[in-house]
């Protein structure tokens, strides 16, 4: 075991996560290197200080200005005024639908929805404890795992020798359905791959979008989605991603 699969492994040891054959794995090499045995200290020194400290958050009161502003307001009975400007604004509704500028506008918004999803999935993940329900190095270990949890099974490619290791995966939920999300880390930093099944089998060319500080690399191949969020700098995502890419087309001429 290498000290970088230890440093992911020590959190789900600490909480008592891992089965017995990778806990003694984890252990052994923690009685062998120092460097993680001192990581595991830390972990442990800061895992009890919160314990014992009253850990709390108050939402600021603008925060609760803004979700009263933003709740629909009871209202008056509508004037004939307020009617014919609603009739005034159906035509233009309308007539916008027939332009096809209501398409693009709820697409984009669905698509920016989708993306505030991956991103909270993507921060539950990073919590101890929910990061990876299956634990292994191995595409051979993490893919067969997916098979009958859901409809499509997530590829899991191993690009380890390409600077991004394979570390497990997990079922999430994006956009009111499971899904699969496979885990990758470039030295410290976790790169969660969700994947969707979708019935549009057009290719769709990667794009780069920020959102809470964390970099989205999304895409769709052969009836797939694909969202890799990580808080790796664009550069890197996007180079996560067309290693990824080119290992699936390889496979798929192999």
């Amino acid at each position: 075991m290498t000290c970088e699969e230890a440093e992911v492994l020590v959190h789900a040891l600490i909480d008592g996560e891992l089965d017995a054959g990778h806990a003694r794995e984890v252990e052994a090499h923690i009685e062998g290197c120092a460097h993680c045995a001192a990581l595991m200290k830390e972990y442990q020194e800061i895992r009890q200080a919160i314990a014992e400290s009253d850990v709390s958050y108050k939402a600021p009161l603008e925060l609760r200005r803004k979700i009263e502003k933003a709740l629909p307001q009871q209202q008056a009975a509508p004037s004939r005024r307020s009617v014919l400007r609603g009739f005034a604004m159906g035509s233009a509704v309308s007539a916008m639908a027939a332009t096809g500028l209501i398409a693009i506008v709820l697409r984009n918004d669905d698509e920016q929805r989708i993306e505030n999803e991956v991103v909270s999935a993507h921060l539950r993940s990073l919590q101890a404890g929910h990061l990876i329900d299956v634990v292994s190095t191995d595409q051979h270990t993490v893919k067969p795992w997916f098979n009958g949890k859901l409809d499509v099974s997530p590829p899991v490619i191993d690009l380890t020798a390409q600077g991004f290791t394979l570390i497990g995966g997990r079922l999430d939920y994006v956009n009111a359905r499971e899904i699969g999300a496979v885990v990758y880390k470039r030295r410290q930093h976790v790169i969660n791959l969700f994947v969707a099944q979708t019935a549009n089998t057009e290719r769709k060319t990667a794009q780069i979008s920020t959102l809470q500080g964390f970099n989205i690399r999304r895409w769709s191949d052969r009836g797939l989605n694909y969202w890799a969020v990580s808080d790796l700098g664009a550069d890197e995502l996007s180079e996560f991603g067309d290693k990824f890419e080119s290992a699936m087309h390889a496979n798929k001429e192999g």
